[in-house]
């Protein structure tokens, strides 16, 4: 059995989860709606509260989306009633980041300001010019506008300037000064 497929997910109060009959889910939640098409060949056993997904046989295929199946249907009950999140910090002279009515824009050391749309679904805060923070009830595509906003000016290993996630540790190199005289 996978460790991760076996564990049941438990509704919070406040989720409706409905699952039609070609394994589309949707979960409606207090932070929105998420819906996702599953593999057709998962089951899923729901009863007081408790979801548990059923692989049909000990296939390896099976196996390995027992497991896939389940983180992403826990993704979606977490989204809706938390919500997940990225923070992004700005590091360099001159760099910094600001909200223009729904648009982001930020000053990353280009001749022109670099600016982005907002995308349905997903929150941008700028709290302070040198940090932003991405949230929203959907985990890849949080993920996936952090990485497009790091994407714009990514850290580089001298002298650290870019964009990079909090938790993020950037490698830092010596220079050409650094270099051993022989």
């Amino acid at each position: 059995m996978s460790r991760i497929g076996r564990m049941p997910i438990t509704i919070p109060a406040g989720v409706d989860i409905k699952i039609s009959d070609d394994n589309t889910v949707t979960v409606k939640g207090p932070k929105g709606t998420l819906t996702q098409k599953l593999h057709p060949d998962m089951t899923f056993d729901m009863k007081d509260g408790v979801i548990n997904v059923v692989r049909p046989s000990e296939n390896k295929n099976h196996k390995s989306l027992h497991g896939l199946t389940r983180s992403l249907l826990n993704n979606m009950v977490e989204g809706v009633t938390n919500g997940f999140s990225k923070e992004l910090e700005i590091n360099g002279v001159g760099y910094r980041a600001a909200m223009q009515g729904k648009k982001l824009v930020m000053n990353l050391g280009y001749s022109h300001q670099v600016e982005m749309e907002p995308i349905a679904g997903i929150d941008i805060e700028v709290p302070n010019p040198n940090k932003i923070i991405v949230s929203g009830p959907d985990k890849q595509l949080v993920g996936h506008v952090a990485a497009i906003i790091r994407e714009k000016r990514p850290p580089e290993p001298y002298k650290g300037k870019g964009i990079k996630y909090v938790t993020e540790h950037i490698r830092r190199k010596e220079g050409k000064a650094g270099k051993a005289k022989a």
